[in-house]
């Protein structure tokens, strides 16, 4: 009989392509950031996926040594709606990344990407003190 979690078991990778596809826009501005467990660890081995609704553009990006992933986004888009896959998750998880502090509405200022450098920063952590927001499928 097989439970939940030896479905997910050591196979999670098999039949997910972790090929970066992570350029939505190539005059855009880079978007990154870093995949934390609920103890602040890197996820070296999650898949981040990424979709501007209004460009109707998506980008993937499999997370490498310590749980980086990066994409090239629309600098006119406002924000990305998220999905995230990793070990242990019976289901992906959705949230969303807002490109400009005053396209959040009121209690979403977790999900704002900080500016850094020339570029934007949204790190994603799964569980824990200041954890992502993530919404119901």
């Amino acid at each position: 009989m097989r439970t939940p979690s030896q479905t997910v078991g050591p196979y999670y990778a098999i039949g997910l392509c972790r090929r970066p596809d992570n350029e939505l826009d190539p005059k855009g501005v880079e978007l990154s950031g870093t995949l934390l467990d609920g103890r602040g660890d890197p996820i070296d081995d999650g898949l981040v996926e990424v979709w501007d609704p209004v460009g109707r553009r998506w980008g993937r990006c499999g997370t490498a040594d310590g749980g980086r992933f990066e994409f090239v986004v629309p600098r006119d888009a406002t924000h990305l709606e998220v999905t995230v896959f990793a070990r242990g998750l019976l289901r992906h998880q959705l949230t969303r990344v807002y490109l400009r502090p005053e396209a959040a509405p009121d209690g979403y200022e977790r999900l704002v990407a900080e500016q850094e450098g020339g570029g934007l920063r949204f790190d994603i952590r799964m569980q824990g003190e200041n954890a992502t927001l993530f919404f119901e499928h």
